[in-house]
């Protein structure tokens, strides 16, 4: 069954990959359909070591204390972010 928010895709791999994949599987116990949860996991930790080397190659020519202070200043932002929204969900539930 497929789900409402899911998207159907059509991929071409070759025969070596497909049989190594599928081997892999059989030899977890997991059937065909998890295939697609598979490919889904793969997809999205590619997306993210790229995303990664992209953030890591922007920030190459930066000093380590001044890429440590732009995260402090991130991190404390989204901390009081964090802390507005959970005081107004607070206020709105007395």
């Amino acid at each position: 069954m497929i789900e409402a928010n899911t998207t159907r895709w059509t991929v071409t791999v070759s025969k070596d990959t497909d049989i190594a994949v599928r081997t892999l599987l059989a030899q977890r116990g997991l059937k065909k359909g998890d295939l697609s949860k598979f490919i889904e996991d793969a997809v999205r930790w590619r997306v993210f070591d790229q995303t990664l080397a992209e953030t890591r190659a922007e920030f190459a020519d930066l000093a380590p204390e001044a890429l440590q202070d732009l995260i402090d200043e991130a991190t404390e932002a989204v901390r009081n972010e964090t802390r507005e929204t959970l005081a107004r969900a607070t206020k709105t539930t007395r």
